[in-house]
């Protein structure tokens, strides 16, 4: 079963820009979808947005027209591009496969001044 290492979190200030990183132990080239999640403190888990292997994107209102997914097939690897981030942002973010498959330990991403 594939797993997905992410990185990239840490803590910026509102308005400022992060861009994540998750690497697959697989070829994405077997899995379809991928999606960003995360899980905001006292929080369920949730789909922030999704690419397909033709590299079409779907995103949450809330993330619209400031995030942007993207994926290299050939590195096996997806990101995820922050931008004007703010505080309601602040979350463990996770990558994974829809369906979920085995889930990593995510990367912090926590937005204050």
């Amino acid at each position: 079963q594939v797993h997905f290492v992410e990185s990239g979190g840490g803590l910026v200030q509102p308005g400022g820009s992060l861009r994540l990183s998750c690497g697959a132990s697989g070829s994405l080239l077997s899995i379809g979808v991928m999606g960003w999640y995360r899980q905001a403190p006292g929080k369920q888990r949730e789909l922030v947005t999704t690419i397909n292997i033709a590299g079409t994107s779907n995103y949450a209102d809330s993330v619209k027209g400031r995030f942007t997914i993207s994926r290299d097939n050939a590195k096996n690897t997806v990101y995820l591009l922050m931008n004007s981030l703010k505080p309601e942002d602040t979350a463990v973010y996770y990558c994974n496969s829809l369906p979920a498959a085995r889930w990593g330990q995510g990367t912090q991403v926590t937005v204050s001044s």
